[in-house]
């Protein structure tokens, strides 16, 4: 019986549910007393361990509860702040949408702090509206995650812009999300560039959104990729916002706008030169063509100079 009592604690408090003495001792029908040496031997155990948690009392609500000593776990703004980002991203059905939301939620504690981060998202979870291509593809990032990771080849069926499907095997090497979307970046294998490619010479990865990627498959074939041509994500990252095709460019405009950090925040290598008396000098290094919508998009704000 105090075995089963203390496995069913300990279920509670990695639930994140706060347990409290007086009510557990009502619950079981045993004296508090009991329920504190519960309490004893379950962190005499989790000393005895690797897991870098203790349980502690929390005065203000009169229970225990599971505290992270690495502090691992997010805090309710944190997970409060991450629910909000994920519904402002739509980067999934509605059921995959609220069914992470929830997930993330049950981790607050106390109860009482579950019940306001639920009431504070309340109206944007029914107001959820999906993305147009209405595909499910939580499992399929997991996999092409692996290919990456573990430099395989993939064969894939894609959905162009124009309808027309192609076959490709591809090489990936990167997965990132920008605008409501999901993107394999990948070499194609045995691609004739100097037919196919607008910049024979582009050593920089092809493009594919994966809603559109129709089938796919992975191959257990290899690619080598040596250390010092790997691909980096976030150094990729830094010159491309509009996850179009072209070449690594190098722009320099002048801006008379209200807002440089506006600036600054959406293009990363973007730098100030100089301050003009009207405005500023801006230099930036970017990649693909997505670029010039933007530009125009600016009117009388930015001034290409270069």
């Amino acid at each position: 019986m105090k075995n089963q009592r203390m496995l069913d604690i300990y279920l509670r408090l990695l639930n994140n549910r706060e347990v409290n003495r007086k009510k557990l001792a009502q619950e079981y029908k045993v004296s508090e007393r009991s329920i504190h040496r519960d309490i004893s031997d379950l962190r005499t155990f989790l000393l005895s361990t690797n897991v870098l948690s203790e349980i502690i009392y929390d005065e203000r609500t009169n229970g225990y509860i599971l505290q992270n000593e690495d502090n691992q776990k997010l805090t309710n703004s944190e997970i409060l702040a991450v629910c909000k980002i994920l519904l402002d991203s739509r980067a999934f059905l509605k059921t995959e949408m609220i069914g992470i939301i929830d997930k993330l939620i049950k981790q607050c504690i106390p109860k009482e702090s579950y019940l306001k981060v639920s009431k504070l998202i309340e109206n944007e979870k029914f107001h959820y509206m999906e993305l147009q291509h209405k595909k499910e593809f939580l499992g399929s990032l997991w996999e092409i995650g692996e290919a990456i990771q573990k430099h395989l080849k993939m064969e894939i069926e894609y959905e162009r812009m124009d309808k027309n499907i192609v076959k490709r095997t591809i090489l990936p090497v990167g997965l990132m999300f920008s605008e409501y979307y999901f993107y394999v970046l990948a070499h194609i294998d045995g691609i004739n560039k100097e037919k196919y490619f607008e910049n024979k010479d582009d050593v920089f990865p092809t493009i594919y959104r994966i809603d559109r990627i129709q089938n796919f498959k992975i191959l257990e074939e290899h690619f080598p990729i040596p250390y010092k041509d790997r691909f980096e994500e976030g150094e990729f990252r830094k010159r491309i916002q509009f996850m179009t095709g072209g070449k690594l460019r190098k722009l320099k405009f002048k801006y008379f706008g209200n807002s440089l950090e506006a600036i600054l925040d959406k293009i990363p290598t973007a730098q100030v030169i100089d301050e003009l008396e009207n405005g500023y000098l801006i230099s930036a290094e970017v990649f693909g063509n997505g670029i010039d919508k933007w530009i125009l998009g600016q009117g009388k704000d930015i001034e290409v100079l270069k």
